[in-house]
């Protein structure tokens, strides 16, 4: 059965999508049959995988009635799929609101095929709307991306109580898979500062592994890639290959 991973965080320019494009690639270059969900109308995983056209994307399943099967698109690498996500997209939040069981949409159309994939991931957007609400409910777990910059923590607090709302209303078995310390930088006193503030407030739930800030990344959606295709030999390609690794160990697969 997948493990389906919601990746969130209210808050812009955490490495939300960055983390989503990248960790799904070294699950796939793991060899894990892995599918990318890109359900953020801006479709910045979408263009950051390399897919520029689909059958279908994520609105029509969620508000057309079109089934999952039919949005999933190939990527150039042989273990990840994707579900895209268009400029329709933007119009959806309000479109659901007088849809039945709205909250429960993604998680109904994932039923459908839960046990082809090793994992599914996740990209929301930075906002708490009905199409979070929809991953989380969806999800198994949620990976929230903290950038090691001033004001790391803001918003935080709003995104743990919509989580146990969640929990309490529509996904009672949701739990935090971990925290990802994002744009790292070493030779910063304020990275250490907010990586030492997010430990001692998470604990065990902190990822290991931490994302260097590294240029190469930044580059690579440009490039319709993944860094594991644009740059293998950069630390960031590094940083997420370990990522992966500590992810396999933790779900046991």
């Amino acid at each position: 059965m997948s493990r389906i991973i919601a990746i969130a965080n209210q808050k812009g320019g955490v490495g939300k999508t960055t983390t989503s494009i990248n960790l799904s690639a070294s699950l796939a270059a793991a060899e894990k049959k892995t599918l990318l969900i890109d359900i953020d109308p801006q479709g910045n995983s979408t263009s950051g995988i390399g897919v520029s056209e689909s059958n279908a994307s994520i609105y029509e399943v969620l508000l057309q009635d079109v089934e999952i099967n039919a949005a999933i698109t190939a990527t150039q690498m042989p273990f990840l799929e994707i579900i895209t996500a268009n400029v329709n997209l933007v119009g959806a939040e309000v479109e659901l609101i007088n849809m039945q069981n709205r909250e429960k949409i993604l998680k109904n159309a994932l039923n459908l095929i839960k046990d082809r994939y090793d994992y599914v991931i996740i990209d929301c957007p930075p906002s708490l709307g009905f199409l979070t609400i929809n991953a989380l409910t969806a999800a198994n777990s949620v990976l929230i991306p903290v950038q090691c910059e001033y004001f790391a923590l803001e918003g935080l607090g709003q995104l743990l109580n919509s989580i146990n709302l969640i929990k309490q209303h529509y996904n009672p078995a949701l739990t935090i898979e971990g925290v990802l310390l994002t744009m790292f930088d070493s030779r910063l006193r304020l990275s250490m500062q907010v990586a030492e503030e997010v430990q001692r407030y998470f604990g065990e739930k902190v990822f290991k592994t931490m994302i260097n800030r590294n240029v190469r990344i930044s580059e690579a959606p440009s490039y319709g890639k993944p860094i594991i295709l644009y740059d293998v030999l950069s630390s960031g390609a590094k940083n997420y290959i370990a990522l992966a690794s500590e992810l396999i160990e933790r779900t046991g697969k």
